[in-house]
């Protein structure tokens, strides 16, 4: 666990780009929000891995958002239940109840479907959000940091080359 906070402080402060891991939050968000082995949940990690994401922020999303969907299940039952009752939809479901893939989506259920559209609305505003904090940490906060005597002493030192060059991941900047 310690190595996936890790593996995002060195994304956040390397020069990749800020869409990368804000993609993988936002894709995370949408993964943890509902249950773990549903059909949705299985193409956006399909499409996790096909696109360039940064994986250990998408892991450490998917955790976070996991944690926090107990404490939205009662919107996320109630926004499922809306979709499912409403009259308006009711053929459309009823249609669509008839297909093998549609109960394989286990989309009849109040908690998955809440979660997918509640999961996919939220997840472009989140996007927009953390590239926008991505880059003002980028330029302020690390800016900051950097400008510590420990900090520039340390990355001088011989110890931070040496380890730099053995985990393969070059000098931070």
């Amino acid at each position: 666990m310690l190595s996936l906070f890790a593996k995002l402080f060195h994304a956040l402060n390397s020069e990749s780009s800020t869409r990368q891991i804000s993609l993988a939050i936002a894709l995370g968000f949408i993964v943890g929000l509902s249950p773990l082995l549903t059909l949705h949940n299985i193409a956006f990690l399909f499409v996790v891995l096909f696109l360039r994401v940064n994986i250990g922020g998408f892991i450490l999303a998917w955790g976070f958002f996991k944690g926090l969907s107990y404490l939205l299940s009662s919107l996320i039952i109630m926004v499922g239940e809306s979709l499912l009752t409403a009259e308006s939809l009711q053929p459309l479901f009823d249609t669509l109840y008839q297909f093998s893939l549609f109960k394989l989506a286990h989309l009849h259920h109040t908690y998955t479907l809440g979660a997918l559209v509640l999961g996919c609305l939220l997840a472009i505003p989140l996007y927009f959000l953390c590239n926008f904090l991505i880059e003002k940490y980028r330029i302020h906060i690390k800016a900051f940091f950097d400008k510590f005597r420990i900090v520039k002493a340390l990355k001088a030192s011989k110890f931070y080359s040496v380890y730099s060059q053995i985990s393969g991941q070059g000098a931070l900047s």
